[in-house]
């Protein structure tokens, strides 16, 4: 029995680690302060910046816009998963 439980908090010291690299997701509602189409990043009135994909399409964003920003945070980074201009 000893060794079971020795067994499972061994294993469970060996994964612990893990979750702390995963990458986190949150979404936020905001007002857009600045935008930077080379650089594909937005700001908004939370202090945070959101790297964007190459992909993405900046059409319609602008300062004073609010939106919702759906990220993963990677790296420290908060990389832009889906976006939504707020009514």
């Amino acid at each position: 029995m000893r060794f079971i439980i020795a067994t499972l908090l061994a294993t469970a010291g060996l994964l612990s680690p893990l979750s702390g690299m995963a990458a986190e997701s949150g979404d936020v509602e905001a007002v857009i302060t600045g935008v930077d189409t080379e650089k594909l990043s937005l700001s908004l009135d939370d202090g945070q910046k959101y790297q964007a994909p190459e992909e993405f399409n900046f059409e319609g964003l602008k300062a004073g816009v609010k939106v919702i920003v759906f990220y993963t945070e990677v790296d420290g980074k908060r990389v832009i998963n889906d976006l939504q201009i707020a009514q």
